[in-house]
């Protein structure tokens, strides 16, 4: 049977409700360390990220309308359209800057280009945390059992994506929210989030008007477009962080995975690669991920060597759960690590 992941229905049992997670210890010394935050180097890549969309886009506007341009509009694209969700994820958790400000200010800018309402996305983000890829209470699993392959290839040119933003952006501005949201949202904040969608749909309006008047696709390949063209950086890396791997379980080695990247992916994804550190702890800034992989691997599993690695390993098992859901990875932990709860033992049987 197909479970239920609605947020509205029956729910996971008890215990599997904010469970008691996985934690390896880290010496304090270290701890300190590497949970402190830096304005200057956060600083330092908010302005390389807007620096080159701005340099981009202004390259690409010149050439237009040449052929020339669209190597200068995906590059842009990829930038906003898949850059901003790791600005989004980091300054949400308002980890990546020390002052506070700046991080409310790049997640605003970077929930508009990703057309992610910043007030219901802070909450739904919150809950993916307190209880993460579990059915019926994490909002953001990805891909349910069994897989829609077919939707996640569409996504990596951004359409259902994009139709489903468009589609919850007409909701709140008509002065609703989706029943799910009002599960993980607290007082006052349906109302907020209505407040912001009625703004953004006032500045997609005059986008539109403008594209009218200049005759132009300008004004849509800057604002609203790199969420369809420019999104496939972000599917691609996104789905690696949990797909293929447990359901209902509290320990996140074995329901996150850690990817090694290249330099340039892991720019664009903000070290968001390192996601089984990132989720185990979540105070440690995003520039800081390498340093806490090298003090906790002793405890993880082995990294994937590289995107193209992961999904040799990842599209099996996303196959075979066409047929039959159970299938799953289960990580073998490096010799010493502090060894995986009796509920592994649920899962071996249909490991792949």
């Amino acid at each position: 049977m197909p479970r239920d992941y609605t947020l509205t229905g029956e729910g996971p049992p008890e215990e599997l409700v904010s469970p008691k997670w996985f934690r390896p210890r880290i010496a304090s010394a270290d701890m300190r360390r590497i949970t402190q935050k830096s304005d200057a180097i956060a600083g330092r890549d908010a302005l390389l990220w807007l620096g080159l969309m701005a340099l981009f886009a202004g390259i690409a506007i010149a050439l237009m309308p040449s052929w020339w341009a669209l190597p200068f509009w995906l590059a842009y694209g990829v930038l906003n359209g898949s850059g901003a969700d790791a600005r989004w994820h980091e300054c949400g958790h308002r980890t990546a800057f020390k002052t506070n400000w700046m991080n409310e200010v790049i997640y605003q800018i970077a929930s508009f280009m990703l057309i992610r309402n910043p007030v219901v996305w802070r909450a739904s983000h919150l809950r993916h945390h307190t209880d993460t890829i579990i059915v019926g209470r994490d909002p953001e699993i990805q891909l349910m059992r069994p897989p829609d392959l077919g939707m996640f290839f569409l996504n990596l040119v951004g359409l259902l994506y994009m139709w489903d933003h468009l589609k919850r952006l007409a909701l709140h501005a008509s002065g609703q929210v989706h029943p799910e949201e009002a599960t993980f949202m607290r007082e006052g904040e349906p109302e907020a989030a209505i407040r912001v969608a009625r703004i953004w749909v006032a500045i997609f309006a005059v986008t539109i008007f403008a594209a009218v008047i200049l005759q132009s696709w300008i004004p849509l390949l800057l604002i609203g477009g790199p969420r369809i063209y420019g999104t496939w950086h972000m599917v691609m890396t996104g789905a690696l962080q949990h797909l293929g791997l447990a359901e209902n379980v509290t320990d996140h080695r074995l329901n996150t995975r850690t990817v090694l990247m290249n330099p340039i992916s892991r720019f664009i994804y903000l070290n968001m690669n390192y996601h089984i550190e990132h989720h185990v702890y979540t105070a440690v800034p995003y520039y800081h991920l390498p340093e806490l992989h090298e003090l906790t691997r002793h405890e993880f599993p082995e990294p994937d060597p590289s995107i193209f690695a992961a999904y040799r390993r990842l599209l099996p098992v996303l196959w075979k759960q066409l047929r039959y859901q159970d299938a799953v990875i289960v990580p073998d932990l490096p010799e010493g690590a502090t060894p995986y709860g009796p509920e592994v033992e649920k899962l071996r049987p249909h490991a792949i």
